[in-house]
Order: structure tokens, then C-alpha cells, then sequence
């Protein structure tokens, strides 16, 4: 998907409906910064409006996604294509965000322990000594909810009776047993419990 190319083509349909970034803006609920990076190839409209951008510029989401119009005899050539650029930009959102969880637990978990360690053994106050490990397992147990909270979003999980992809709830995923990012969690489907695997895509 060249998001430079479903820039110029949003700034060339805004104008084509005699529409100012500003009034585009306003239209949709957005700010007009947001529509001047979608045209200058920052970034893309979100998928919430998609639809109401494509409605007020007059076009449909592929040629949207394509940055061109699109003649008939090649829109559905367009669509798979669009659909599965659209597949591996979720995909790679759902990577960098189990990235991301990553990067917040495993320094906050180490440095927690870290303050658990060293006021379990140095000599100190006792009331500093509370206070660290407190502050330490509070922390620890903050990044824990987060990393929790982020791994939940990004992609799904994959039942290993009936294979059946889905997103669990916050607290499903946060109260499972899990290893690692496998969990052992009641499928919505079979309504069985396995130990379901995470997965980035909703169907390969």
C-alpha cells in the first residue's frame, strides 16, 4: 500500500468536492493536522472512518486504499489486493505492539526485582526497606497489568481443539494460566479449554 500515493489522491478528491482540509476535518471529527498527514503519506485514515472519508470525497474504500480510481473490469483484483495489503499492516501493528509489552515488562520486572534483592540484603531503615519493596512489587505489578492489557489486544488467540481465532477479555486473558503468551482459556466456540496459542492474523 504506498500511503504517499492515498495521500495525493485524498488532497486531489478533497478539492475535486471544493473542500479545504479544515472543513474535511471538521466533517469527520478530526483535527485538520491529522488530514494533512494523511496527505502528505505520514499516515492512513483510521478504519473507523474510512467509510464516511470515502462518502464525502465521493469514492469507494479500494480506490481509497489503491490511490487511484479504479475502472470496473479491474476492482476485484483491486480488493484482494487491497485486503491483503490492509491483512499484513494488522499483522505488523499486532508484531510491534507484542514488541512494545516486551519492552515494557522485561526492564520494569528486572528492575523491580532488582529493589526487592537490595532491600531484602543491605542494610537500611526498616521503614526504607518497606517502602522499597512495596514500591517495587506496586511496580511490578502495575507493568504486569499493562504488558497484560497489550498482549490482549494485539491479535488473537488460537483454540488447539477447533482452531477457531478470537480476542478474549481483558480479565479472560489476565486470570488464565498461562506459559509464555500460551494460555489455558475456555474457547467461545467448542467451549472447551485448551492451552491456545497467541497468533497475529485472524485467519491464515
Amino acid at each position: 500500500m504506498d500511503q504517499i500515493k492515498t495521500g495525493r489522491f485524498i488532497a486531489f478528491c478533497r478539492k475535486e468536492q471544493g473542500m479545504t482540509q479544515a472543513i474535511l476535518a471538521e466533517r469527520l471529527g478530526i483535527s485538520d493536522r491529522a488530514v494533512s498527514k494523511w496527505e502528505t503519506g505520514k499516515s492512513l485514515p483510521d478504519s473507523g472512518i474510512m467509510l464516511e472519508l470515502c462518502d464525502l470525497l465521493k469514492i469507494n474504500v479500494n480506490e481509497l486504499l489503491s490511490g487511484e480510481r479504479i475502472m470496473a473490469e479491474t476492482y476485484d483484483k483491486r480488493a484482494e489486493e487491497n485486503l491483503l495489503a490492509m491483512k499484513k499492516e494488522i499483522e505488523e501493528k499486532n508484531r510491534q505492539l507484542l514488541k512494545t509489552e516486551y519492552l515494557i515488562a522485561l526492564p520494569t520486572v528486572t528492575a523491580g526485582m532488582i529493589m526487592v534483592f537490595l532491600a531484602s540484603f543491605l542494610e537500611m531503615p526498616v521503614w526504607l526497606r518497606i517502602t522499597l519493596i512495596v514500591f517495587a512489587l506496586l511496580m511490578i505489578f502495575v507493568a504486569a497489568f499493562v504488558a497484560v492489557g497489550i498482549e490482549q489486544k494485539a491479535g488473537y488467540y488460537e483454540c488447539q481443539l477447533c482452531r477457531h481465532r478470537y480476542v478474549p477479555s481483558y480479565w479472560q486473558t489476565n486470570m488464565a494460566m498461562h506459559i509464555g503468551r500460551t494460555r489455558y482459556m475456555k474457547c467461545p466456540e467448542c467451549g472447551k479449554r485448551s492451552w491456545q496459542k497467541k497468533v497475529l492474523a485472524k485467519e491464515d
